[in-house]
């Protein structure tokens, strides 16, 4: 049956380490990728490893190209007006610093069809965060950042579409420093402002950017349980957030499961036949670093699965989506119809966390979050993100949902096949994503 023994459901709804770990990393507060806030919520992990009984936790470090938060300004020069207060512009992480003058030219929802007949060549590009309905899938920030910078702009304005003077961050780092033109992002009710007087004649805008771009460390965490077998299932989260808020859904609850599926398991640790590891990766929002680096240096074929926790607790109804390996599929479908709880599968390609770089090079891997109706990526990546949106109720849902399927998964009767990673750029072509 998929389901942990009752005794193990009982205990999860009665004890709060999870939630205390949760609470210490949003008190950090400022965790942003290589700076000392990331360092402490590393150490809090590892402390948490500890406690819950993990054995071999080890922190890692790795070297980051690091970005660090000074000013920012957007400047409407015909109307002798200047937005600089943070509750109206903020700059990307990964931006380069610099300082341009140029029309402001909104391409709507930044589609490529928008992006194909806009005339963005020396101008400052600026583009929603809504992907339309009508669109055949979410287009990421990125997405529409790099398309800006090929369509030869010299900015770039990400103007939010939820209200709440809530300007959105994200990265936009290349591979190894800054991208290529500065970049900020704007609440919806500056950006509504702007985009009002962008129509009917050119409007001339100014966008100042001051920040730093300098190599630093980030860390990843990590803790085993288990049989000591060849190969392992990986479970992950992120610990590193955005410094404008405390990360409490992107993703300190992520990484606060990672550690309360861990205790849970470790009651049931004699059931398992596959060694399961459990990981809180580094320098996620400044381009999946962390993940990368484990990836890069350790065999690939010594994963049996990647279950990865992102963007997870603000809803109790876990949703997961699986990429297209059906042994993924069938086991959190299993978990669903023995706990009598709704859980949404798909198998959509989902290129934008932790698992990514492993599930592109072919690795079973899922990532699971928590299902809403909203159109948007809620409160992440704003002031917002903060531990008043969450509820410990939710909280403890989760983690049974979570670890009944990494339980699951832990047993010898589900063997997730591994594909190559032409396999994947197919799955990822047929829903209209180019990764290659």
């Amino acid at each position: 049956m998929a389901r942990l023994p009752d005794a193990v459901i009982g205990d999860a709804y009665r004890n709060s380490i999870a939630w205390k770990t949760l609470t210490s990393l949003v008190d950090i507060e400022n965790r942003m990728a290589g700076q000392d806030g990331e360092r402490d919520g590393a150490q809090c992990i590892a402390s948490t490893f500890e406690e819950v009984g993990l054995r071999d936790v080890a922190v890692e470090e790795f070297e980051v190209p690091g970005w660090w938060r000074e000013s920012s300004a957007l400047g409407l020069p015909e109307q002798e007006r200047s937005y600089v207060q943070q509750h109206q512009v903020l700059s990307l992480p990964g931006t380069p610093k610099g300082d341009q003058s140029a029309e402001l030219v909104d391409v709507g929802h930044g589609t490529p069809a928008e992006f194909e007949t806009a005339d963005l060549d020396g101008a400052i590009a600026m583009a929603s965060s809504k992907t339309p309905e009508t669109h055949d899938r979410w287009i990421h920030r990125k997405e529409k950042y790099e398309a800006a910078v090929e369509a030869g702009a010299v900015g770039f304005v990400f103007r939010n579409h939820v209200e709440g003077c809530l300007p959105p961050t994200g990265g936009i780092h290349q591979e190894n420093g800054p991208g290529d033109i500065p970049a900020v992002g704007v609440s919806r009710e500056l950006g509504h402002r702007l985009v009002r007087h962008c129509e009917g004649k050119p409007l001339r805008a100014t966008l100042s950017v001051d920040c730093r771009n300098e190599k630093t460390a980030s860390r990843n965490v990590s803790g085993v349980l288990g049989p000591d077998t060849e190969q392992r299932l990986l479970v992950s989260a992120h610990h590193d957030a955005h410094d404008i808020a405390e990360g409490a859904e992107d993703n300190g609850a992520g990484s606060a499961l990672v550690c309360e599926v861990a205790r849970l398991l470790s009651q049931i640790e004699d059931d398992l036949t596959v060694g399961v590891e459990f990981v809180t990766f580094g320098a996620e929002e400044i381009g999946l670093r962390g993940s990368a680096h484990m990836a890069d240096t350790r065999p690939l074929d010594d994963i049996k699965a990647i279950i990865n926790l992102d963007a997870i607790g603000g809803s109790r109804t876990l949703a997961v989506g699986t990429h297209g390996f059906d042994e993924l599929t069938s086991a959190f479908e299993a978990v669903s119809e023995s706990l009598e709880t709704p859980i949404e599968v798909d198998d959509e390609i989902v290129p934008h966390s932790d698992h990514w770089p492993f599930v592109k090079n072919g690795v079973p891997g899922l990532m699971a979050h928590s299902a809403s109706d909203s159109d948007d990526r809620g409160w992440g990546h704003t002031h917002a993100d903060t531990l008043d949106k969450l509820d410990k109720r939710d909280f403890r849902d989760l983690a049974v949902l979570v670890a009944s399927g990494v339980a699951e998964l832990a047993r010898d009767k589900r063997e997730p096949q591994h594909v190559d990673a032409k396999t994947i750029e197919e799955r990822a072509k047929a829903q209209g994503l180019d990764i290659s």
